[in-house]
């Protein structure tokens, strides 16, 4: 600069270094980073001595280290709230801010999580969810994903370079969360809490269930009951109850 201070001006390559960035996001990369940044927001409205609301999470805003492990950066906007609040302050970037938010200024948890859904999409899809003016409310990635789902057609929406055959069950349930968190009423919409138990969650073993080896010894067990039915033991601990009636 002519006055002496130095900046840092980053040049980009025409296209081949982000599109060997971008194929180098497998799907294991993918999942890593939505469940990072579902953490950190869980952090900001559940576990935080505070609830912070960010109010402009975008890609951008997403920082990622060496191992790709997400950071939410730019808290410019992010306000402490106490449940549901209007401020007359509109800031943020369109295709990303709920529809409450953009038109009425209403600020909850549940604009965070709007655009976290639509980041799940972009991440899902490789394409960006663009608004052509302040005054043209249309979300092109959103009614994208929106009629290929309602059609039964959503394994077609996923980027072209990301090849998850093997995790189809996972992509599916990150699509269905992503649309969740975008619905139109923002009641529809859920926690983060639960947002992040619907994408990491496992299911585990069911309490009581028998082994495949097991069954014929419980058949066995139930038809020698039904047979002698007299051969249980009421009292197993040989013990007696005294009760005291008064006179």
């Amino acid at each position: 600069m002519p006055d002496g201070q130095e900046i840092a001006v980053k040049r980009l390559a025409k296209g081949s270094k982000q599109d060997k960035r971008r194929e180098q996001l497998d799907w294991d990369a993918r999942y890593k980073i939505i469940c990072g940044i579902a953490r950190g927001l869980v952090y900001l409205h559940d576990e935080s001595r505070v609830k912070v609301i960010h109010r402009d999470l975008k890609p951008s805003n997403i920082l990622l280290d060496m191992d790709l492990n997400p950071k939410i950066s730019d808290f410019g906007l992010a306000s402490v709230f106490e449940g549901d609040n209007i401020t007359r302050r509109v800031a943020g970037t369109y295709g990303y801010m709920s529809p409450e938010y953009a038109v009425l200024g209403h600020v909850s948890t549940k604009s965070d999580i709007f655009s976290f859904g639509v980041i799940i999409l972009e991440i899902l899809t490789g394409r960006r969810n663009t608004i052509s003016s302040e005054t043209t409310w249309t979300e092109h990635l959103l009614s994208y994903v929106w009629e290929n789902w309602t059609r039964g057609t959503i394994t077609e929406v996923g980027d072209p370079s990301l090849n998850c055959t093997s995790a189809e069950s996972e992509v599916l349930k990150c699509v269905h969360v992503g649309l969740l968190c975008v619905q139109e009423n923002l009641g529809d919409r859920p926690q983060m809490s639960n947002v992040i138990l619907m994408i990491i969650g496992k299911s585990s073993r069911p309490a009581f269930l028998f082994r495949l080896n097991d069954e014929n010894h419980i058949h066995h067990g139930i038809k020698n009951l039904a047979e002698h039915p007299n051969n249980l033991n009421q009292s197993l601990n040989k013990m007696t109850i005294t009760e005291l009636e008064p006179r």
